[in-house]
């Protein structure tokens, strides 16, 4: 293991949670110090993918360690330097704009900010259904920003929702050590699966 301080972010894209999961246990098996983020909404809202509590104290038990669930728990982390690279899997479409935008209003956003403005990467894991509509446009200014880097993505039902995309969560571990060395894994939009 690594001896890299990750931070891992969960948004509210509840469907994509047990991908996300498989991706955190392997993050975990290659780094050794790995941090629990959740938004607001995710530590809140029980869904018919999961029980909310279920979820953090499954994060706990992968990480060994509490989750972070409020703007005061995550604001350190800029300050104090305590995250090497900063991951958000799933990141959402309206975190996507929030972090286009400058908005820090949830745990997640503020980690983000608190993040990069050490200069450290920060690597968006995407799962939108409109992401080849509305936030499009927040995913190109991220694009464009320094520090920032995608997991590679694909459109996850293109007949039934053509604007939908959703990052190859297999690809986390590696979108990691890639943007730890400046680079943007690539390529960065994948084929249909199969």
């Amino acid at each position: 293991m690594e001896a890299i301080r990750v931070g891992y972010a969960f948004c509210g894209s509840f469907c994509t949670y047990d991908r996300a999961m498989a991706a955190l246990e392997q993050v975990r098996a290659r780094f050794e110090d790995v941090v629990p983020i959740v938004s607001e909404t995710s530590a809140a809202t029980d869904t018919r993918f999961g029980n909310a509590h279920d979820f953090l104290r499954e994060m706990e038990r992968i990480c060994g360690r509490r989750v972070v669930d409020t703007i005061a728990k995550a604001e350190p982390i800029g300050p104090q330097g305590l995250l090497d690279v900063l991951v958000i899997c799933p990141c959402t479409g309206n975190t996507l704009a929030k972090l286009a935008c400058g908005i820090t209003d949830t745990a997640v956003t503020m980690a983000a900010k608190a993040h990069l403005r050490n200069g450290r990467p920060l690597v968006i894991a995407v799962s939108t259904n409109d992401a080849l509509a509305g936030s499009a446009k927040n995913i190109g200014a991220l694009l464009d920003k320094k520090n920032v880097y995608f997991v590679p993505f694909r459109q996850d039902d293109p007949v039934r929702k053509p604007t939908s995309v959703v990052a190859d969560f297999g690809q986390v571990t590696q979108t990691i050590e890639a943007a730890l060395a400046g680079k943007q894994l690539q390529p960065l939009l994948l084929g249909p699966a199969g």
